[in-house]
């Protein structure tokens, strides 16, 4: 855990000084990636908002073709509950208890199945070391037992480690989205 903690306050000091912004090119992988899956089936993607020197996932809306899927944002309900509602690129938005921002119109939630995930720093094995508040992770848990959720870290690929801890309830994510691409 103490490993954790250090990395953590680490990753965010790097992060905050290494910081640039991104154009919407930076989202083409992914936007290849939403077009094979389309074929069979609807988006419902959820996004954050970003905060703290966080890759600017709201660049994505800068493309063209995102009005053909659907987008959500987190609602944080309590310590480790978390649902997602469906938002679109400035609608309202209101600060929660937690210092993050939700959406105003809070409508039924949806279940995603491509998800962006925030995160301070990523392996080579694709594992996510997140604020360590397990929102998403918890999500995770509940919901990949009975859905395929497509689970995509966005990071600058200065945020990359050799090797993270990691423990039983961390979730591994299929994808790492950085300016370099889609790292599998």
């Amino acid at each position: 855990m103490q490993e954790k903690i250090a990395i953590r306050k680490k990753a965010f000091i790097n992060r905050k000084n290494k910081y640039f912004d991104v154009s919407y090119k930076f989202f083409e992988p992914l936007i290849k990636l939403l077009n094979k899956k389309k074929a069979n089936k609807k988006i419902n993607l959820s996004l954050y908002y970003p905060v703290a020197y966080e890759v600017n996932i709201l660049k994505f809306f800068d493309l063209n073709k995102v009005n053909q899927i659907k987008t959500l944002l987190p609602v944080i309900k309590s310590k480790k509950k978390m649902n997602f509602v469906e938002w679109q690129f400035l609608d309202p938005l209101k600060v929660n208890v937690f210092g993050m921002l939700d959406p105003c119109l809070q409508t039924q939630s949806l279940i995603p199945n491509v998800m962006l995930v925030p995160l301070l720093a990523f392996d080579k094995h694709n594992n996510r070391l997140g604020y360590g508040k397990g929102f998403y992770d918890s999500y995770l848990n509940k919901f990949l037992k009975n859905k395929k959720i497509i689970t995509i870290g966005v990071a600058f690929s200065f945020q990359k480690y050799n090797k993270l801890p990691i423990s039983k309830l961390d979730i591994k994510l299929d994808y790492i989205l950085t300016e370099k691409g889609l790292q599998k």
